[in-house]
This record gives structure tokens, C-alpha cells and sequence, in this order.
């Protein structure tokens, strides 16, 4: 199903009804926010653990996907709270769709926020804006241009670098179509040297059908990997793989994207290095039209094998998608997704335990 037929298809969903999953598996989900609050529209959500140990939520909202009454809204969950404020708007372009929220927060205290900001029917149209908060996510500061470059967007949270850098993933997208993303859609990257404020872009990561929205981890010094979501269309015979692309110079150059083997229904993944250097995929576990399952796969070896792995949510009839996972600092993982086509969104949190036992024969 595509983009836009997923919000017509939620009518004839059956609503979860408990707050809290709790399974005997180790993973507990928890439904934040749902059809309740005005917003008709809820993706893609993105979190980050603040220093004061609160963690912090944004999503883009709305009546659809391309209204022009889209804003990005947080949301917090105070340390040793269990319930989730209320969202409010932390940035909204008058008569303009906003986009994509990525939520942030670097070591030096900085809270950053990274959105899309659409100027045409498509995200071909779109730019790249940011704002900054210096009081963990209280109020925010105005807004400024990340990229002016037509279609550029962002989806993944940025990481930092052994030598201080940062290195934000964003891509742009090509094609001008809202059911089809172009081939010529590419992933790259965004690096703010240490100590400075400016961010240079490196050279895009070109792929036989296109690729989008990656994440990226480093595995040593010179050594790092990003997986991408594939571009192409959304029908149930429009099936592919995750986008595999690798640098040996710290990040600055990026080798031709090649299908992985990992099955990508164009739908968007993350991709984190955990505390003990284990790393952490979370995709939806399906090659065609589908975003379920959503699974967890976890590399002890520095990406090279994937033995252990298991499907946190697997709902027939329903979409877990744009999952965005972080690690706080009680080792604990998060990860928030949407589901019912957009309409509510999900937090599940769990030990690395819970998918080490599902060890693959």
C-alpha cells in the first residue's frame, strides 16, 4: 500500500485497547499517544535521552502526510515519570507542511532539532531547517536553514565522531511524485567539524535504484557503515533491500550503495552502535509492500554476521514503521515506532538480552 492509502486503510483498524504491553519476552511496548489527540496524522517519531535523564519525543502532526497545517510537537517523559506530557508545537512554517522532526542531544548540552520544511505538492520540494535549545528542550530558539538545496531531507539522529565531529545523515529526494521515490535519490551526509557551527555536506551515495534516509555508525577510526532505505515504488511487487555503503577515510567518502540482505519494503530503518560496541539494526523484516514485522537485529562482530534477531512487534494487518532507536545510560533501548498507519505512536523498551536469546541457527 502506498503513502497515501495508508491513512485512508486506518478506519478499518481494531485499536489496541491497553496502555502497556507488558510480554513475558522481555520487551514492554507502550502505546504514548493515539487516536485522542488532534492531530488525525502522527509520523515519524524520533527520541533522544536528555542529560537530566528525561527522555524527549518529537513527531510531525496534522491532518496528512502533505497538509500544509503540519508542525513538529514534543513531548517529554520526566525521569521517574511514567506518563508522557502532552504534546505541544516546537516549530510550525505558516502556510507551509512541516516534516520529519529529528530530535538530538549533542555532549556539550545542545539540544538540537532537525525538520523538513515543504515548499511544493511533493518532498522533492522540501529544505532542511534546524532550531537549538540550550535548557533541555524547554524553549526552543528560532529557526534557520540547514540546506536551501531542493529536496534535501533528514530522518536520522546524527552521531559523533571519534576525532569530536558530528555527522548528520539526510538525503535528497528525487522524482516529484508522492507514490514513487526517483532513482536518482541519494543518502549523504552532513559534518560539523569540532568546535565549529558549520556543516559540509560530503558526496552523495549513489545506488542502481536509489536510496534514502540512512543511519550510520562507526566501527573504528577510519571505519564506518550506513544502511539506507531503498527508493522505487510501494506496491507488493515493488520488493528490495536495504542499502549498504561503507567509508574507510573517518566518514569524508562513501563507497557505491549495494543491496544488503536485508529485506526493505521502502520504508525507513535505524541503525545505533550499542555501549559494549555491539550494533543494533531495526527494520521492517519484509521485502514487498508491508512495514511488519518490525524486527531487531544485533551484530557482536562489527557488522559482519547478524545471528541474533527477532520481530518486537509483528501484528498482521497493521504497520509498525519509521522506527528510531537509542540506548540510555542504564543500558536500557528504546525504541519508538507508529502504527496504525500513522495514527498513534509506540515506545518499546527492552534489554539487549531480549534479542541475544534469539539467537539464529
Amino acid at each position: 500500500m502506498n503513502r497515501v492509502g495508508w491513512a485512508a486503510a486506518c478506519g478499518a483498524m481494531l485499536y489496541w485497547t491497553s496502555a502497556t504491553i507488558a510480554a513475558d519476552t522481555g520487551i514492554r511496548i507502550e502505546r504514548v499517544f493515539g487516536r485522542n489527540l488532534p492531530d488525525a496524522y502522527k509520523h515519524p517519531v524520533s527520541i533522544t535521552e536528555l542529560a537530566n535523564g528525561d527522555l524527549y519525543l518529537v513527531y510531525y502532526g496534522g491532518s496528512g502526510e502533505y497538509g500544509n497545517d503540519t508542525g513538529v510537537r514534543g513531548s517529554r517523559l520526566a525521569k521517574g515519570s511514567t506518563h508522557w506530557t502532552a504534546p505541544v508545537v516546537i516549530a510550525d512554517t505558516p502556510f507551509r507542511g512541516d516534516g520529519n522532526g529529528v530530535v538530538w542531544q549533542a555532549p556539550d548540552g545542545l539540544v538540537w532539532l532537525f525538520y523538513v520544511n515543504r515548499y511544493g505538492k511533493t518532498w522533492s520540494n522540501s529544505r532542511i531547517k534546524f532550531k537549538v535549545s540550550y535548557d533541555e528542550a524547554e524553549t526552543w530558539s528560532d529557526s534557520d536553514m540547514l540546506s536551501f538545496d531542493e529536496g534535501t531531507m533528514v530522518r536520522s539522529r546524527p552521531i559523533v565522531l571519534n576525532n569530536g565531529d558530528y555527522l548528520l545523515p539526510v538525503y535528497r529526494e528525487t522524482g516529484n511524485d508522492q507514490e514513487f521515490v526517483g532513482h536518482t535519490t541519494a543518502s549523504y551526509f552532513y559534518r560539523q567539524k569540532k568546535e565549529t557551527h558549520d556543516w559540509v555536506p560530503t558526496q552523495p551515495i549513489h545506488s542502481k535504484n536509489g536510496n534514502l534516509q540512512p543511519s550510520v555508525v562507526q566501527i573504528s577510526d577510519k571505519y564506518l557503515v550506513s544502511y539506507s532505505r531503498r527508493a522505487g515504488g510501494y506496491g507488493p511487487k515493488d520488493g528490495g533491500f536495504l542499502v549498504r555503503s561503507e567509508s574507510n577515510d573517518g566518514g569524508f567518502s562513501w563507497s557505491p550503495g549495494t543491496e544488503s540482505k536485508f529485506p526493505n519494503p521502502n520504508a525507513a530503518i535505524d541503525f545505533i552502535k550499542l555501549q559494549n560496541g555491539h550494533l543494533l539494526l531495526v527494520y521492517n523484516d519484509n521485502g514487498k509492500s508491508t512495514r511488519m514485522p518490525l524486527t531487531v537485529a544485533i551484530s557482536t562482530d562489527g557488522d559482519k554476521t547478524y545471528p541474533y534477531k527477532r520481530n518486537i512487534v509483528n501484528k498482521p494487518g497493521d504497520s509498525a514503521a519509521y522506527p528510531t532507536a537509542i540506548q540510555t545510560h542504564d543500558g536500557k533501548i528504546h525504541v519508538v515506532y507508529t502504527s496504525e498507519f500513522r495514527t498513534v505512536i509506540n515506545h518499546a523498551a527492552f534489554d539487549e538480552a531480549a534479542i541475544l536469546s534469539s539467537k539464529e541457527h
